[in-house]
């Protein structure tokens, strides 16, 4: 009962990121099976379709999908090779296009896809050749350094973001994807301590382009990252040395300043005093922007770090309790094992109504798309006229169509309503299933 009243104190925002990383590098999350057959090129697509189920019912409302992982992606490119977890092998075509299959997927269920591109680390050295013909080993190595057993991009030369851009271009022009996230957009560790306002500028300048180059794409596809989890050292607290600004050269809070990161979803795999003061300077410097801390659940398993569920249960309501934008999970496996029991908590507990994803907040004066497919919400009450603005009143959302049944509806005589949103995520004013029907609106 106690668990419930803390719970209950923060109710559920009708706006709310609910993200998980899905990991395919090595089919961590997905794949588990191999598309060198027929058979299990199916079996890899229903595998998929599993796994967006539960999340589905989980409440989970955007997937971060590896895309590129490193040095090579999930999606036919003219640019870099087939990603090994799909096959097996590298640069070998899995029969079909796993990032449009994901994409199509998650809009059934009402869910975004963010295509999650791994940017500055290229490869281990052992692979560098294995990649093939369009490994960057052969097509761009004068952008590449050897530390520590893999290649790196160097993020010094111009090079560097002009690669990524045409990455990201590639994906923002081909696909419908509803934002791309950067992971490890910054140096490696352990890199020497000397010219450190230059290598931020660096990384800044690399945010700057690719984030411009997206937005001339498609400037309603959501742009974030994953910064290391604590910006700086705060007032009562050390970072103790590892920390974004100082030690990997991310000036993520200058990003979100000049408007070139719209969402952030900082690694804070802490616990504690590790986590609590931080987030909160997040959410003080966000600047307007969404942070949507994630969260290290797999620490949960015994395996790792063997965590109490309230120590995830406690972060989660303290990010609803001072306003944050949401949360990421890291990583998918470890959410739909139940580990500990959160996916249990979350959908019962946490998650009791739908949200959805915050709308995207522009700086300039973007075009609007008639090409996208439409997103309706549908909302269903007992009173008239329907709520919109309570989460509790939303059915789901869908990408093209509105499904429903008129007749289960009068049955159990709930009061419907159905707003249009724009490709920014901003809702129309509320009409009727008639109204939608008929194109009176």
């Amino acid at each position: 009962m106690i668990l419930w009243c803390c719970i209950a104190a923060f109710a559920t925002p009708k706006h709310e990121v609910r993200a998980v990383w899905l990991t395919t590098f090595g089919g961590l999350d997905w794949p588990k099976a191999k598309a060198n057959t027929e058979q299990g090129r199916m079996a890899q697509q229903q595998e998929l379709r599993d796994i967006l189920d539960r999340l589905q019912r989980d409440g989970i409302n955007a997937v971060y999908l590896q895309t590129r992982i490193r040095g090579a992606v999930i999606y036919p490119s003219e640019i870099e090779p087939w990603d090994g977890a799909l096959t097996g092998r590298y640069d070998k075509h899995p029969g079909y296009d796993p990032l449009q299959f994901a994409i199509e997927e998650c809009h059934k269920r009402g869910m975004e896809c963010h295509a999650w591109v791994v940017t500055i680390p290229a490869f281990k050295i052992p692979d560098a050749k294995a990649l093939g013909k369009k490994s960057l080993i052969y097509t761009n190595p004068q952008l590449l350094y050897k530390k520590n057993g893999s290649y790196y991009m160097d993020p010094a030369l111009p090079g560097t973001a002009n690669y990524l851009e045409r990455i990201c271009r590639e994906i923002a022009s081909r696909y419908d994807v509803d934002g791309i996230h950067f992971d490890y957009i910054r140096y490696p560790e352990k890199t020497a301590k000397n010219k450190e306002d230059w290598r931020r500028d660096n990384i800044t300048r690399i945010v700057r382009q690719l984030y411009n180059a997206i937005k001339e794409e498609k400037p309603w596809i959501r742009v974030s990252c994953s910064p290391v989890g604590k910006y700086s050292d705060v007032a009562r607290y050390s970072a103790k040395g590892w920390n974004a600004y100082n030690a990997v050269y991310q000036d993520a809070v200058l990003w979100l300043k000049e408007g070139i990161m719209d969402m952030l979803s900082p690694m804070m795999y802490f616990k504690g005093n590790h986590f609590f003061p931080f987030a909160a300077d997040w959410q003080e410097q966000s600047h307007g922007k969404v942070i949507a801390p994630g969260l290290g659940i797999y620490f949960l398993d015994p395996k790792e770090r063997n965590w109490d569920l309230s120590e995830v249960t406690r972060e989660l309501q303290f990010i609803r309790q001072i306003g944050m934008g949401g949360a990421a999970y890291f990583r998918t496996q470890f959410l739909l094992d139940n580990v500990k029991g959160l996916e249990k908590w979350v959908s019962n507990y946490y998650y009791t109504a739908p949200a959805l994803m915050p709308p995207l907040k522009n700086d300039k004066e973007y075009k609007t798309s008639a090409t996208r497919t439409p997103r309706y919400v549908l909302y269903a009450s007992d009173t008239y006229p329907v709520d919109t603005q309570k989460a509790e009143n939303i059915v789901r959302v869908y990408w093209g169509k509105v499904e429903y049944n008129e007749l289960m509806a009068r049955l159990f005589g709930k009061h419907l309503a159905v707003t249009v949103m724009d490709e920014y995520g901003n809702e129309s004013e509320p009409m009727s299933i008639e109204e939608l029907t008929t194109g009176n609106y």
